[in-house]
């Protein structure tokens, strides 16, 4: 195929309704000329990562607005709302697995014109961060607050499937998956540069080892072992096997 043809008719003409709606034009400019690309996977490298930004953009978004039906007690449009990020969150976990189809060598090559950047400067990231806080004073406040319960009440005491539990339970799928795409993160840099160079001691490794311990809402974790303590002073921590023993 001849290469120069087809770079020039990949960015469209931008002329056409779908592409003046989608502003294709300047989207299909973000990221560099071919001709400027420093190996042939630094396209799918900016490609991975600008998408991955624009689906953070789309969280942050529709997190302000599973905040606002929070408010209202809207249980059923805050359920549907938190099914589209949870799938948004999923997608981005399966993208990581393009930038794996990269060598470390070629990857080398990338981080000479990456100057030292890092997804801990990711704008996306840095928002999110800043939303799961102002998320649960939110939850708190008019699921539990205003109805005198607690998560051990909806989990456990006085458990019902109420709408409390169920937007707990949104909440904790959203943190699950916040905590994997920070997991995949940090193989996927054991994959490509290692975690043990020295490059990288003291940086953003280590920022990302301590997020990986850190739990959104540990309050909805908590509970969790809580319950199972208990369940095991009455049961027994340790339990006979079900196993059948054979008499021959």
């Amino acid at each position: 195929m001849e290469r120069e043809y087809f770079y020039s008719i990949m960015n469209g003409q931008g002329q056409l309704d779908y592409e003046i709606y989608l502003n294709t034009q300047d989207l299909l400019s973000c990221q560099k000329d071919f001709h400027q690309l420093c190996n042939q996977d630094e396209l799918q490298f900016q490609i991975v990562h600008q998408s991955e930004e624009l689906w953070m953009k789309l969280i942050a978004y529709t997190l302000l607005n599973i905040d606002d039906y929070i408010k209202m007690e809207n249980t059923n449009r805050v359920i549907t709302l938190f099914n589209r990020v949870h799938s948004i969150q999923r997608i981005m976990l399966q993208q990581m697995a393009i930038l794996e189809t990269m060598s470390p060598k070629e990857y080398q090559e990338i981080r000479l014109v990456l100057g030292n950047g890092s997804g801990q400067e990711s704008p996306g990231f840095r928002t999110l961060l800043k939303m799961y806080q102002p998320l649960w004073n939110s939850y708190k406040i008019h699921y539990l607050d205003k109805y005198d319960l607690n998560i051990d009440n909806i989990y456990n005491t006085d458990y019902s499937h109420c709408d409390a539990y169920v937007v707990a339970e949104a909440l904790a799928e959203y943190d699950e998956l916040f905590q994997k795409f920070r997991y995949y993160h940090m193989q996927l840099i054991q994959r490509t540069i290692g975690m043990g160079s020295q490059s990288l001691k003291g940086r953003s490794v280590d920022l990302l080892e301590d997020g990986m311990r850190m739990k959104l809402f540990p309050e909805l974790w908590e509970v969790r072992n809580k319950m199972t303590d208990v369940w095991g002073l009455q049961y027994g921590r340790v339990r006979e096997s079900i196993g059948f023993t054979s008499d021959f």
